[in-house]
């Protein structure tokens, strides 16, 4: 049933498998000789340095596939010189993720229906350390997950034989959650009401998010927020001068993993499209498919500053904790080292659309 959380996507899944052939359609252009002996995969973003281009985006509910896994997370992304996004569904303190990120954690925020609440989520994690904001868009109404509802996957647990049976097959796992108990959002709307009460994940997020959503509110909260401010879940490039002029510093282009509207298009397939819209130095991430090195350097040519992983990272996590997000971020910074070199730039700026052949994977269809 966890599994199933993290791999699936909404309805039949039309947009999860869509975000992985945009981005394998898109074809590099090898370019050679260059004297590529040494490549940089250093990037500028808000004024820092990280040492690659990935950031670990926010996944909820980490903490159920490695016990405190939003601290590992944190702390792999502090080791590798990058950023761990927080996820408002996390089971951990902001304080807590803060320190273990040493200082480099963002916080991401589902703007709740009431407003003083959504302040109240802003005020806490500024003063735990948190340094940037992620406002996640995306979430008027929460996608339907078809393998959740037929699991009947909600959090906290709610058990039956099945799910009993589930977990008996998979005794590492039991073991861990029983020693640590089971994970239970920190940052509640109701005490748990809700959630308590839901049949299902989807269900459950319904009583967490407002449709009563506009930039109006999203102007609001840069009065609130000292720190970098990023809007995420926009693939509409009509919204991005809207994300400019309500005082946002960077936009994640993103579909939530294919988690919310089945059959939308892909991030990377609208990508260009944004980057035309903001201009050459706007702050733009995207996410949704995106597995190794190869995809980022894809990505960054297309118009990307950087790129957010997801479920990646989360199956590393389960793999083996913290040292699986220390071995995963390896893994990204040597393919994108290799595939820079292979292209002859030795430096992530160097990476244009002169750099990639875009092709539509719809052409070969029959």
């Amino acid at each position: 049933m966890l599994f199933d959380y993290v791999d699936g996507g909404a309805g039949g899944e039309l947009t999860v498998r869509e975000n992985r052939r945009a981005i394998e359609a898109v074809r590099l252009l090898a370019s050679a000789p260059h004297d590529v002996s040494t490549c940089d995969t250093k990037v500028s973003l808000f004024g820092q340095t990280l040492s690659l281009p990935v950031i670990i985006g926010p996944t909820g509910l980490a903490s159920a596939s490695w016990p405190r896994g939003e601290l590992e997370f944190a702390g792999a992304a502090a080791r590798a010189g990058t950023r761990y996004v927080m996820p408002n569904a996390a089971s951990i303190a902001p304080g807590e993720v803060a320190r273990a990120a040493e200082g480099n954690a963002w916080f991401q925020l589902y703007p709740p229906p009431d407003r003083e609440l959504a302040r109240k989520w802003v005020a806490q994690a500024q003063d735990a350390g948190i340094s940037g904001l992620e406002v996640t868009v995306d979430v008027a109404a929460p996608g339907q997950r078809l393998r959740d509802a037929r699991n009947g996957f909600v959090m906290p647990f709610r058990w039956g034989p099945k799910k009993a049976f589930d977990c008996a097959l998979r005794p590492v796992w039991a073991m861990k959650m029983l020693y640590h108990g089971q994970p239970t959002p920190y940052l509640e709307i109701d005490g748990g009401k809700a959630a308590s009460a839901a049949a299902n994940q989807s269900e459950n997020r319904r009583h967490r998010f407002t449709r009563a959503l506009s930039w109006d509110l999203l102007k609001l909260l840069r009065d609130e927020w000292r720190g970098p401010l990023l809007v995420k879940g926009l693939v509409d490039p009509s919204q991005a001068l809207h994300a400019v002029e309500a005082g946002y510093d960077g936009i994640v282009v993103s579909n939530h993993g294919g988690r919310q509207l089945d059959g939308a298009v892909s991030s990377m397939e609208v990508l260009p499209e944004f980057r035309a819209a903001v201009g050459a130095g706007f702050p733009l991430l995207v996410d949704g498919g995106f597995q190794s090195g190869v995809d980022v350097v894809k990505a960054i040519a297309s118009g990307a500053t950087a790129v957010q992983i997801g479920r990646v990272g989360v199956f590393a996590l389960a793999t083996a904790g913290g040292q699986g997000v220390d071995h995963l971020l390896g893994l990204f910074r040597a393919e994108i080292e290799n595939t820079m070199a292979l292209c002859g730039v030795t430096r992530l700026d160097q990476l244009g659309p002169h750099c990639i052949r875009p092709q539509s994977w719809r052409s070969f269809e029959c």
